[in-house]
């Protein structure tokens, strides 16, 4: 099968389109050929010589830890559309999985939106629930226009919350078409958010870190009322919380099914054929921008 793989650590030039072995699905998993698989900065990481505790991983490397294919070996029937999520080996034509890691694609959900949507929707759903988001509270996100960001705005006003998304000059209009009142990061930030919320800000999702956690500290006086997407290094020293595990097939069924309903937007940035992918790579290193980037197999 092909495979986008690295044979050494490095930037995204390191990445090569391989020949490797295809894998079969065992007892109580399932084989997806893969039409989609999401580029993030999880993926970055690996790449660049991060990994996730747990694995004992071998060479050649395959990035991509989320997907959208159909089943075509193990414990689901051959031809079912699914989304669905791993820690590493979704940049390839086939992965294996345990079924319990896949949920129906619904029928409308293009292949691009569906191979990115597993980890921007499940960071959100995850980040909102560990921060105790209630209804009627103000919700500070930064990097709104982001895939965790996007979604995150969009849970959190289902959730009756009131928010305002930090983000480039160009994405303002974005922001307000998802339901965020949208102020532009840099020089002056804590005055505009305030402008913006006046009787203050209760819960923060930092998608930005630097400058901008340090903002948050200042507005929010309860710090586990802040979760940082991005500055681990620094939340245990200033005790704020980071995004945990807790991705499942339920969590992505339920979210899918907002999107299926008309609930929940979600926005693909770019999609690079497999074979470009430095270059996805290359864009993920860039900044913030607003939606996915994803890998296509035909």
């Amino acid at each position: 099968m092909k495979a986008v793989a690295f044979t050494e650590f490095g930037g995204p030039e390191v990445l090569r389109v391989l020949d490797l072995p295809e894998p079969h699905a065992g007892p109580g998993e399932v084989r997806v050929r893969v039409r989609a698989a999401g580029v993030q900065p999880y993926d970055a990481a690996v790449r660049s010589g991060w990994e996730p505790p747990g694995l004992a991983l071998s060479w050649p490397r395959v990035p991509g830890n989320e997907f959208a294919g159909v089943v075509d070996e193990g414990d689901l029937e051959a031809g079912t559309e699914v989304l669905g999520f791993t820690a590493v080996q979704a940049a390839a034509e086939y992965v294996v999985v345990p079924v319990s890691d896949v949920t129906p694609k619904p029928p409308d959900m293009p292949w691009e939106v569906a191979g990115g949507f597993t980890a921007g929707a499940q960071t959100a759903s995850i980040a909102l629930e560990a921060l105790g988001l209630r209804a009627g509270e103000t919700l500070l996100a930064h990097g709104a226009a982001g895939s965790v960001g996007t979604v995150a705005v969009q849970l959190a006003k289902l959730a009756g919350a009131r928010v305002i998304g930090t983000a480039s000059e160009a994405n303002q209009d974005y922001l307000r078409g998802l339901g965020a009142v949208p102020v532009v990061y840099g020089e002056g930030l804590k005055g505009r958010v305030l402008a913006a919320a006046p009787q203050g800000v209760d819960v923060v999702l930092d998608g930005a870190g630097g400058e901008a956690l340090d903002l948050s500290l200042e507005l929010v006086r309860d710090r586990h009322r802040i979760l940082t997407l991005v500055d681990h290094h620094r939340a245990a020293e200033l005790a704020v919380l980071v995004s945990k595990s807790g991705r499942s097939a339920a969590r992505l069924a339920e979210l899918a099914a907002l999107y299926a309903k008309g609930d929940l937007r979600f926005t693909v940035r770019r999609a690079y054929p497999y074979t470009e992918a430095v270059a996805a790579h290359r864009e993920i290193e860039t900044g913030h921008g607003r939606g996915k980037i994803v890998l296509t197999f035909p």
